[in-house]
């Protein structure tokens, strides 16, 4: 707590700082200041904490602490002590979004959450944010919503003071320098060109554009280069003053709050939120609330033909309930959406399905803003299906009518309760990061001693609550979104922000009588009790001989089992990972077409099944691969095998049905054909893979071999897959060695029962391998994207095959200049929205890559790459050896960092199955060596390796040009080369590169690196011991 003297001395010296800083802005912004100086002085002289709070509920495997705060300036504080976590974070959310944006100004509250990263008074550096917890293995982002702005990051431990700190000026003192607003625009306006495309940000925003115009709801919330620049220009509006104005106005203590998660004592971490925060100015903002609902009598009732983008087909039903918050302990909309959209026997999604007119359904709540809601059921249409629109709805309404004459039910209330106290009571533990984002969050929406529990838990049953919610979804209040390629002749209107073509109209009464007298259908019933509900939560007792990596329980010629005990999660759950391996499955285009066919027809065959399973935190998935098929199960491990017996029997006895072959059939070729519609970085990386891969069939040759896609031949093909097989296995978690045999054993016989399976030769093991570059070679592969307006260039430096030295080295090159490449290629030079920097590893060969996604055209993107490159050798060698050991222990704590979930930890040791490197401590054996690496060892990699002049470089860049007519429109601004602002040389002179005209015969003239030889050698390897 600060003395009177020694806040006097604050304001003195806050006081000479700020009228200094005043002197570029207004007479306007400096009273603000002084009223600012003045709040601030308040805070100091009055106690920091007005409420603590010690009972907060948490759950009983829950070994954190909590203490809540409610600090003097109103802002509320989640404090959680975990000795044991190896990444502290915290999250601040203010609890103000774009709904609040001034009308004049779209996207100003997105902007302003791009701007408070970029300098404040105490640290006016514009990336000394994100250096720091660069340099300290953290990493931070934020998001604004309709009336939410979440701002959150992550960094080890011992360094939380310090980025807390620098986290906190975001809510003092942020500055909104001139430089940086005039080019962070460009940022904001790259963010929304990169999205225009996508049909989900469309329909989303058609969704409000078409809602009440005088309503909050209505507006754009992202914001471009127009509405915050050119408008504001031509109204006479200074956008550095308006960011300036609604920073103040709206970020207010008493609508933020805060969650902070370290190592420190709740003690301690209360002295830290409270010295650091207590100076947040309380403006007494009311949190903003709509009453009225956006969609206003004169919005309902209508029906909207759609254009999308890709070939989809969608109907789209929302209807406007209020804002059910505030009955979060009945649930009355999780009760209805877990009845409306369940998929087992007599659900509306199975009745459809069996009318073949949809493929999936999705039903339930969807939040608006603090006042309303929405109800929406959303199904994928077929083809069949689009032409049977009304009949869809009126088979809701007649599932509506079942629930009503049914009523509210107490048990499935009660059941679906349990479930969600089970899911909390045994919940995993989060990211630290992604717990506070969510938390800080949650602490608006639920009383203090309630933020863990409030999502979870529903101790109240009332029907009247249920009922209320159910009077709501009658066709007097539906809105109706039909989404697809055939109403091109029908669109009359254009949607302001996106370009998003509909045709709206009023939905004919006659149309809506029919559903109000909709009746009733036998086929609809409720559904029945859940078998799947775990009722074993005992942990399996720990084997004597205990091994902190999986062991090898068997290695039979069909089958090798990988088994590991949990003693680290302590949670009743298990997850099975099963890799089926079968050169059919990518022999050839037709038959990897075969191999996705096969894992989507029995994914919906068995959903009615599985469904149930689900819901009772018991999930499952199947996956084709180039190497076979993957089946995966987790969750409790109490009926496991229950649920892995049904899948094989229905796996080994797999009937296909014709009319569920032709749907997906026709959704697999729309699939293929929708890809040209990606985003230009996605179609970057796809055509990477496609060049440094042994083998790789492209999106043309699969859907060429589409043709040949018969339900006959895939009953041939399943037969055969699954005749000749070699099935890898990994078992982790609570499940002791014998059960982990019986899994095993339920999979083995049912193959050979039913398939007569017999093993594969250790030759049909082998993986693919990569292309090896030639030295000194710098290769250009050029293709075009016609949807997006964006270009986009990856550019990778293959390093070679993995090893540890290699391994680290290139690790720690990328540590060290991942953030310099955003701050300068983004940031400064404002190229793009999406940058990035990483090491790309792929069949056991890695090198380092570099993504820009720009309006600029590729040949630029490349030489400012190349001058990044240029620039980080200079930068390397000036580095301090304090820095360099800064990026070192970054990467440490980085490698180190446990996995917070059981899933997690089991996708590690799945990742050194999948490779057959079997490294199962990679990262303790990697990490001894990364701490012997010096700053010579990076210097030695770069002038070998990475150099324009490297004797080594091996260089490939794909180029995805756009030749969308805004893209066209762009080539002028595409080849305009201006000097970087901060001191970044121009590209060297580079070799020049071979451009890649054939891909096959670009492969077939490179050697390929061999597989990198397995850290386990499987050949001498005793089997655990029973």
């Amino acid at each position: 707590m600060l003395t009177r003297t020694s806040a006097v001395s604050t304001l003195n010296r806050l006081l000479l700082h700020d009228i200094s800083g005043s002197l570029q802005i207004s007479t306007k912004h400096l009273i603000l200041s002084l009223r600012k100086i003045t709040h601030t002085v308040s805070n100091m002289l009055v106690p920091q904490i007005r409420n603590v709070f010690n009972d907060i509920v948490k759950s009983e495997e829950d070994k954190r602490l909590y203490r809540g705060l409610e600090l003097s300036n109103g802002l509320k504080v989640l404090l959680i002590s975990d000795p044991k976590t190896d990444k502290s974070s915290a999250a601040l959310d203010v609890h103000i979004g774009h709904m609040s944006d001034p009308n004049e100004i779209p996207g100003l509250a997105h902007f302003c959450e791009h701007m408070l990263f970029l300098g404040t008074t105490k640290y006016p550096v514009e990336n000394e944010y994100n250096k720091y917890l660069s340099e300290h293995s953290g990493n931070s982002n934020a998001f604004t919503t309709v009336d939410h702005t979440n701002y959150y990051f992550d960094v080890a431990p011992e360094h939380l003071e310090g980025v807390l700190d620098r986290f906190a000026q975001f809510f003092l003192s942020p500055l909104f320098t001139e430089s940086a607003t005039e080019r962070e625009i460009n940022a904001v306006n790259s963010e929304h060109e990169k999205n225009i495309q996508i049909d989900l940000w469309r329909l989303n925003q058609l969704e409000r554009s078409t809602s009440n115009p005088k309503h909050a709801y209505n507006k754009f919330g992202t914001g471009n280069k127009k509405t915050l620049d050119e408008n504001p220009r031509k109204n006479g509006i200074n956008i550095r003053e308006k960011l300036l104005k609604f920073h103040y106005d709206w970020y207010s203590a008493n609508i933020m709050a805060f969650a902070l998660l370290g190592k420190e004592s709740l003690d301690e971490l209360q002295v830290l939120a409270t010295n650091l925060f207590s100076g947040v100015i309380n403006k007494n903002v009311q949190t903003p609330e709509w009453k009225d609902h956006p969609f206003s009598d004169d919005c309902l009732k209508k029906r909207a033909f759609v254009m999308p983008v890709k070939d989809i087909r969608n109907l789209n039903i929302s209807f406007p309930i209020p804002d059910l918050q505030p009955y979060y302990k009945t649930n009355p909309g999780s009760y209805l959406g877990h009845l409306i959209g369940h998929e087992g026997p007599g659900s509306l999604l199975s009745e459809l399905k069996a009318k073949g007119w949809v493929n999936t359904l999705i039903g339930g709540q969807k939040s608006g803003a603090k006042g309303f809601g929405f109800f929406i059921v959303n199904v994928d249409l077929t083809e069949d299906g689009i032409e049977h629109v009304d009949d869809i709805v009126t088979h809701l309404f007649q599932y509506l009518n079942m629930l009503r004459h049914n009523g509210p039910q107490e048990w499935f209330f009660r059941e679906f309760a349990d479930i969600n106290k089970i899911t909390f009571r045994f919940k995993d533990k989060e990211k630290p990061q992604t717990y506070t984002c969510t938390l800080a969050g949650l602490l608006h929406m639920y009383p203090m001693e309630e933020v863990l529990c409030g999502a979870y838990l529903m101790p109240d049953y009332n029907p009247d609550h249920i009922n209320m919610v159910l009077e709501k979804l009658i066709p007097e209040k539906i809105r109706i979104a039909v989404v697809g390629k055939k109403y091109q002749s029908v669109v009359n209107q254009t949607e302001l922000w996106y370009g998003t073509e509909y045709y709206i109209e009023d939905i004919p009464e006659e149309t809506l009588e029919k559903w109000k007298n909709a009746g009733f259908n036998n086929n609809f019933s409720l559904p029945p009790r859940n078998e799947f509900i775990p009722t074993n939560f005992e942990l399996v007792s720990q084997n004597e001989e205990k091994s902190p990596l999986p062991q090898l329980l068997k290695n039979s010629p069909i089958t090798r089992l990988w088994y590991k005990q949990d003693d680290e999660y302590l949670l009743p759950k298990a997850v099975l990972n099963f890799e089926f391996v079968s050169p059919l499955a990518y022999l050839d285009p037709l038959h990897c077409d075969m191999a996705y066919m096969l894992v989507q027809l029995f994914r919906d065959s068995l959903t009615e099944y599985s469904y149930a399973a689900e819901l009772a935190g018991l999930g499952y998935s199947l996956s084709n691969t180039k190497y076979g098929m993957i089946l995966y199960i987790k969750g409790y491990n109490d009926k496991q095998h229950i649920l892995l017996g049904k899948i094989m029997d229905i796996l080994t006895n797999f009937e296909i049905d014709p009319k569920r072959f032709d749907i997906l059939k026709e959704a697999y070729i729309r699939g293929l054909k929708n890809f040209q519609a990606e985003q230009p970085h996605q179609h970057a990386v796809y055509y990477s893979s496609v060049l440094l891969a042994e083998h790789a069939w492209t999106k043309e040759e699969l859907l060429e071999a589409t043709d040949d896609l018969t339900l006959d031949k895939m009953h041939i093909f399943i037969k055969e897959l699954l005749s000749k097989i070699h099935i890898e296995a990994l078992i982790h978690g609570n499940i002791s060695k014998q059960k982990a045999f019986e899994l095993v054993t339920i999979i083995e016989s049912k193959l050979q029962q039913n398939m007569k399976s017999k093993p594969l030769l250790p030759s049909q093991l082998i993986r693919d391998r990569e292309v090896q570059l030639s030295n000194g070679s710098s290769y250009l592969f050029k293709c075009t994207n016609s949807v997006h307006s964006s270009s986009c260039i990856i550019v990778y430096y293959q390093s070679g095959l993995q090893e540890t030295h290699l391994n680290v080295v290139l690790e720690l090159f990328c540590q060290i200049i991942a953030e310099p490449c955003f701050n300068i290629l983004r940031t400064q030079e404002q190229l793009g929205y999406i940058v990035f920097s990483g090491v790309r590893r792929a069949n056991g060969a890695q090198g380092i890559h570099v993504v820009v996604q720009s309006d600029r055209n590729p040949d630029y993107l490349n030489e400012r790459i190349e001058a990044f490159l240029l620039k980080m050798k200079n930068y390397m060698n000036e580095m301090t050896e304090d820095q360099f050991q800064k990026h070192r222990e970054a990467l440490v704590c980085h490698r180190l960092e446990k996995p917070k979930k059981m899933a997690h930890r089991t996708a590690k040791f799945w990742t050194e199955i999948a490779s057959q490197q079997y490294n199962f401590d990679r990262d303790n054996i990697e990490v001894a060596h990364l701490k012997t690496l010096t700053k010579n060892d990076i210097l030695e990699f770069y002038d070998k390796l990475i150099a324009y002049d490297a004797p080594l470089r091996h260089k490939l860049a794909v180029h995805i040009i756009s030749t969308a007519t805004s893209g066209i429109e762009n080539e002028i601004k595409q080849n305009v080369v201006t000097p970087p602002s901060d001191g970044t040389p121009f590209s060297p002179e580079l070799n020049e590169h071979t451009v890649i005209q054939n891909i096959t015969e670009f492969k077939s003239s490179h050697p390929l690196f061999p597989l990198v030889r397995p850290y386990i050698d499987l050949s001498n390897l005793t089997k655990a011991k029973l």
